[in-house]
Parts: C-alpha cells; structure tokens; sequence
C-alpha cells in the first residue's frame, strides 16, 4: 500500500535527524582534529577552519621514544591483541556453549539465563575477585590477564547471541549428518558452523567493540604502556593541567577507524546475523 506523501516527508524527515545527531559529533571530532590551539581558542569561533592542521596526527603516529606518539601507538597494539585475543577465547568457549543450550531441552535454559544475568552486573561488583584472581596467577599488568577478564564481559554476550542463531538452524540437517555416522565435532564444524557464518561475523564484531572500548578493567588492572590500552592512554592524554583538545579529537579519530573499517568488512554479515538472531530470543 502506498504511504500518503505527509507521512513519507516526516519519515524522511525523522531519518535526516537521526543521521545529523549520529554525524554531528563525528565531524565536530573531525574538525578539532585538524585545527590549531588558535583556532580552537579564538573568539568568535569559527566553525570551519581556515588551513587544515594534520600536526596532531604525526603527533600520534610517531615511534619517537618517549613521545606521546609512542604511546598512543603502544596502546593501539595492545587494544588490538587484547581484543582479538579476548574474542578467540570468548568464541571457543561459546560455540560448544551455545550449541548445548540450543540442542538441549529442560532447566539447561535456566541456566542460559544464568549466564546472560552476569553480563548485567557492574564491572565494579566483580573488580576485587578478578584483581585477586589475576594477582594469584601472576597475570596483573599484562595483556594476558586483560584479555581473560575482557572475557567475562564477551562471553555471556556471545553465548546468547549464538545460541539464538543456531535454534534457527534445522535439527534434520544435523541429525542427517548423525545418520551418515558423522560425529557430535563434525556436525558442528562441517554442518551448523558454515550455516552460522553471519552470527558468527556479527558476534566477532561486537565482541571486538566491546572490548575496544573497555575502561574500566583496563584503568584498575593495567599501570605502564605494557599493557595500556587505548581507552586508558586516552585518558592519560586528557589527565594534565590544560588539555589538548585538537590531540585528543585526533586520537578519537584513530582509535575509531579500526573498529569502522571491520564494521564496513562485515556489514553485510552484520545486518545478516542481527537479523537471524532476532526471531527468536
């Protein structure tokens, strides 16, 4: 049925705003970041500046020892194999996990929901017997130790998600394999993983997020540039007397490109898995 033109202005309408409230900020970001300490600092303010400033970000990808640039690119590293580390665990844990709970009937999917109310308590009710737990093992400070305590943020999150994907997958499929002798670990991996591929590519992306953007474990258990991550060296940059605004917009600015450019990869996947994962809860 064809919608009336009035609705189909607002509509448009409606959908111009929301993409104005999500880009302004961005291009705000974008414009600090180019421009000088003069400009930023000049009354009236200009909105646009007149030459294009890119020192901040030769600034920040600089390996000059002891520069700020060091730091910022130390702390990318470490965000990256946290991340992806963190991800590997969470998703080795819960693919078999989601299975299970799937394929399984009775109180199991109690206990599903046992896992998904962890993911709802505040990082700060579990910082103490994680910071011990990590102190007993010898892992405080290190890039190891975050990525196992980044798993209690992922995991319940990832075993949902999978578990919703794969009650939409056929049993006959799987149990068809399980006529034709196949094992429990190959009908897994040779028949519900393949038929998964979007979930998957959506949990990986949103378990990278997540991670990417933790602060608070990463403040409490981490201290020098070892370990540090992005969001920490973020805000060791914004810790000084007089910020920088036109540094810490620029180092916005990097920090979001890597999560941007895996987002664009599996868009397709995405919208894919969301999708699958929403018909049933």
């Amino acid at each position: 049925m064809k919608q009336p033109l009035a609705l189909r202005v607002v509509l448009h309408a409606l959908a111009i705003l929301v993409a104005v409230i999500i880009l302004a900020p961005i291009l705000w970001l974008l414009l600090v970041s180019v421009s000088t300490t003069t400009h930023l600092t000049t009354l009236p303010f200009e909105w646009i500046p007149e030459k294009l400033n890119f020192d901040n970000y030769a600034k920040l990808t600089t390996l000059e020892p002891n520069s700020r640039g060091e730091m910022f690119l130390y702390a990318m590293r470490n965000t990256a194999l946290v991340a992806f580390g963190a991800t590997a665990i969470a998703l080795c844990a819960a693919i078999p996990a989601a299975w299970s709970f799937s394929r399984s009937k009775g109180g199991q999917s109690n206990l599903l929901y046992v896992v998904v109310a962890t993911y709802m308590l505040p990082p700060v009710a579990l910082i103490v017997p994680l910071f011990a737990f990590l102190n007993g093992l010898g892992l405080l400070n290190t890039k190891t130790g975050l990525m196992l305590v980044d798993c209690s943020i992922v995991l319940p999150f990832t075993t949902w998600l999978l578990k919703s994907n794969f009650d939409n997958i056929s049993h006959e499929i799987e149990e068809a394999a399980f006529v034709d002798g196949a094992s429990m670990l190959t009908v897994l991996r040779s028949v519900t993983l393949p038929m998964a591929k979007p979930a998957l590519a959506t949990v990986v992306l949103f378990s990278i997020l997540l991670v990417w953007d933790e602060f608070f474990y990463a403040f409490i258990l981490t201290n020098d540039d070892r370990s540090q991550t992005l969001t920490v060296a973020i805000a060791n940059l914004a810790s000084g007397r007089v910020s920088d605004y036109g540094l810490l917009a620029t180092a916005g600015i990097l920090t979001a490109l890597p999560p941007l450019i895996i987002g664009i990869l599996l868009q397709r996947a995405l919208v894919s898995g969301l999708a699958q994962g929403g018909v049933k809860g």
